[in-house]
């Protein structure tokens, strides 16, 4: 039963003999980066760079439920690059416009 699962994973059409497996596959790397720039302060973070990772994931989560065969490696590490790339804007933004007035409202 394993062996013709993973024959059937082996023969499919965005299976590792495939570009259309191995591209969403490295592209973790990029997932994985970003999840290590949790620990990084927010000041060094910066917004080209996570504007590029969360509009690449939004845009390339739709496009792989809209080609043939479907690739669901390609929607999974699009989901995850845009919800860290989300995120990290998220912590930028709070660092660059609400700690200011916070820190605006301590010296009064």
């Amino acid at each position: 039963m394993a062996t013709s699962k993973l024959q059937a994973l082996w023969n499919h059409p965005a299976g590792p003999k495939t570009i259309h497996f191995w591209a969403p596959t490295f592209k973790w790397g990029i997932s994985i980066a970003n999840i290590a720039d949790f620990a990084k302060p927010p000041e060094k973070l910066s917004y080209p760079q996570q504007f590029a990772v969360t509009a690449t994931g939004v845009i390339w989560s739709r496009y792989s439920m809209v080609i043939t065969p479907k690739n669901w490696n390609l929607l999974s590490v699009n989901i995850a690059m845009a919800g860290t790339g989300l995120y990290q804007l998220s912590r930028k933004i709070r660092h660059d416009y609400f700690n200011e007035e916070e820190a605006a409202t301590l010296k009064e």
